[in-house]
């Protein structure tokens, strides 16, 4: 993490000593030095309590408007030039600043673990941002970072993954989309396919693990999104399930995603993904976004877009309500904001962990594989449910939506009921881990287990 500011209230707040509450975080990412970056100027003006930089805070690898991977000389020569420039110094003297890199700073257009000058681009990084010489941070392997602002009951903790030093190398498909000349990423599975190393992800952990109300995670690269052919977590789909399962086992409530890198902005969502609603807000344009306006690209999970024009994106956050309001916007070159969405902070209150069955036991999503009429033991948290009647029978399910596509159901028939469960309801198994044994079987088509004797089901953790 690395602070930048010169006041005594920032002083503090870096040595985390403030009490303050974060109420306004301002983000962004993608500001080449070589071009005047007005929009300093508006987030100097929006004054924010923290700004985030997402990567792609300088383009050291750009040389008359031509990729060329980039030396240790030309990035120290593009950190300089953003040094001089006048709003950035503003922004600078008067706001705290965490920051952390995408490929351009890294120093190659969308490079990973392969780029041979990383730990020299890391030691300028550190020079520029200020990190202090005796620093740890200095001897790390990847800029990620974290830090915990704000009293108990408004914390809010900052997460900056490093998607870059350890990210295995991407490899280009063979053929272009059909009717383009756009050549996608291959998708990279496996061991081998890594995007934060074992190091962070084991201090991920150990973040997650931390108390915080509100918990924003920074990814220089976009998180949610699936269907674009450019860099992004999808191509790495076990990281990225990796990352939702560590949130779920966390039980981490209060998880926002920010990211750049796209020269666009917009705001996805996913509902499914870690049990409550997860957010990913891509501010990507300082002064890189395409300038005129051009076709909305496909993107399931997308709430809200704005394709063209510089920006930034800001997190409002307003702790004086019983249930704090959270607001995600970005802001164009005027400050006014161009697209927002709102929700109550318990929107992202964390589902109780799943407890990891035994061997032989199935997961929920085990059954869903397994052939009608089949006996099987299954151990899942119930998440919700109804209670039927005429006959009388309890559904209780895996996911919060049981249209969900991973969701399975399992029905406790009204023979299995007497004497062990006499007097059950579905509040009875509500937000507890479960262990049954039934006959998988289809109902509109979608797989059940039938629970039909009293003893083949238990609760192990109440």
């Amino acid at each position: 993490m690395v602070w930048i500011s010169f006041q005594t209230q920032d002083l503090l707040l870096a040595q985390g000593t403030s009490d303050a509450p974060l109420t306004r975080i301002a983000f962004g990412s993608c500001a080449t030095q070589q071009n005047a970056c007005p929009i300093w100027n508006e987030v100097n003006e929006y004054k924010p309590d923290l700004l985030l930089l997402l990567g792609d805070n300088i383009y050291a690898d750009v040389v008359d408007g031509r990729l060329v991977p980039s030396t240790p000389e030309r990035i120290r020569e593009a950190y300089e030039l953003l040094r001089k420039d006048n709003g950035f110094a503003q922004v600078q003297k008067n706001t705290p600043i965490m920051a952390v890199w995408d490929d351009h700073d890294f120093g190659n257009n969308d490079a990973g673990v392969e780029w041979v000058h990383k730990d020299v681009s890391a030691e300028i990084f550190h020079d520029f941002f200020g990190t202090p010489k005796d620093s740890p941070k200095r001897k790390q392997q990847g800029l990620y970072d974290a830090k915990i602002i704000g009293p108990t009951g408004k914390r809010t903790q900052i997460i900056l993954l490093d998607t870059r030093y350890f990210r295995t190398e991407l490899k280009k498909s063979a053929t272009p989309l059909p009717g383009t000349r756009t050549i996608p990423y291959e998708t990279a599975a496996g061991p081998e396919a890594q995007i934060l190393g074992e190091t962070q992800w084991k201090w991920l952990e150990e973040q997650l693990k931390q108390p915080a109300e509100v918990r924003i995670i920074g990814s220089s690269i976009q998180v949610l999104s699936d269907e674009h052919p450019y860099e992004k977590w999808a191509n790495f789909p076990e990281e990225r399930e990796r990352l939702y399962q560590l949130i779920r086992k966390c039980e981490a409530s209060g998880v926002i995603l920010l990211s750049g890198d796209r020269h666009l902005g917009e705001i996805s969502l996913d509902t499914r993904a870690v049990g409550y609603p997860l957010h990913d807000i891509t501010a990507s344009g300082l002064n890189q976004a395409n300038k005129k306006w051009r076709t909305t690209e496909v993107n399931s999970k997308r709430l809200a877009a704005l394709q063209w024009g510089d920006h930034f994106g800001t997190i409002e956050i307003d702790w004086s309500l019983p249930d704090p309001m959270i607001r995600l916007q970005l802001r164009e070159e005027s400050e006014s904001v161009a697209v927002q969405t709102r929700f109550p902070l318990s929107v992202l209150n964390a589902p109780k962990a799943d407890t990891p069955a035994p061997a032989g036991v199935l997961t929920p999503q085990a059954v869903l594989s397994i052939a009608e009429g089949e006996r099987v033991e299954v151990q899942m948290l119930v998440k919700a449910g109804r209670a039927i009647r005429n006959p009388d029978r309890i559904l209780l399910n895996s996911q919060l939506d049981f249209r969900q596509e991973n969701n399975l159901t399992a029905v406790f028939l009204d023979s299995a009921a007497h004497d062990k469960w006499d007097g059950a309801t579905l509040e009875s198994f509500l937000n507890k881990t479960i262990r049954f044994r039934g006959k998988v079987t289809l109902y509109n088509g979608r797989k059940q287990v039938e629970i039909s004797h009293p003893n083949d089901l238990e609760i192990v953790d109440p």
